[in-house]
């Protein structure tokens, strides 16, 4: 990736400008905690959704589609104000679930493997009975990923590459320290939200996720993998009875 234009520096300073989105960042995160805290349990998880989507239409949402799509949010035109396209939309769906599908071929052989090896799993694999299994699917697309996906994926980490510009090629993609910065709030929300350090874990997988935004450009296969990776733990927690 070229240099032009761009001024590096060997340690990332903060600049005004992300000091002010990681403090944004980390204030929608302690509201998404406190009222997770206050609703009542069957409901925390929508209600935490829609603290970060919310924070996600203020901030972004709300304005034109040039800074929608900047910010990786256009999802085919779904998030944008113009009228919906629905080959446009077919389009991006269909992408964004090829590079979901690839990233699970990849990674989710091991974590299928090394789940139960981290949990001590004392019992053989047997397929839970999922009651409302398709209310669950769209649960953790639409009530947790899109949220979670366009509140960090969208808004944080693409804030985080305008003051941090320099990049590194990564299988295909120019990545920067906006992933690892965007994945360790990722993972202290989790913390704030349901105090168990085991939650601090998912900044791994949210590095993949950091890396599909930057490299589809947008938050679609984000959000789709997200939501698999969270569906693929559910069946084997429940299966291994852990």
């Amino acid at each position: 990736m070229s240099d032009e234009g761009v001024t590096r520096s060997s340690t990332p300073t903060p600049t005004p400008e992300a000091r002010r989105d990681l403090l944004i960042a980390v204030v929608v995160s302690l509201l998404a905690a406190a009222a997770a805290a206050i609703s009542p349990r069957d409901h925390e998880a929508t209600v935490v959704g829609a603290v970060f989507l919310g924070a996600t239409w203020l901030l972004v949402l709300r304005g034109d589609s040039e800074s929608i799509r900047e910010h990786g949010l256009g999802i085919g035109g779904l998030l944008e104000p113009e009228r919906l396209d629905p080959k446009r939309l077919a389009r991006a769906g269909a992408r964004a679930a090829g590079w979901a599908l690839a990233a699970a071929a990849v990674t989710w052989p091991f974590f299928a493997i090394g789940l139960p090896l981290y949990y001590g799993a004392s019992r053989s694999f047997s397929f839970p009975q999922v009651k409302g299994p398709f209310d669950l699917v769209l649960g953790q697309l639409f009530v947790i990923a899109l949220p979670e996906e366009a509140f960090f994926r969208g808004f944080l980490q693409t804030r985080l590459d305008r003051a941090w510009p320099r990049r590194w090629r990564v299988l295909g993609a120019d990545v920067g320290v906006s992933i690892v910065v965007t994945s360790v709030l990722f993972a202290v929300a989790h913390v704030l939200t349901l105090p168990l350090p085991a939650r601090l874990a998912v900044f791994f997988p949210s590095l993949l996720f950091g890396w599909l935004r930057a490299r589809t450009k947008g938050i679609g296969a984000s959000v789709l993998f997200h939501a698999g990776c969270n569906l693929l733990s559910l069946v084997l927690r429940d299966g291994y009875g852990v």
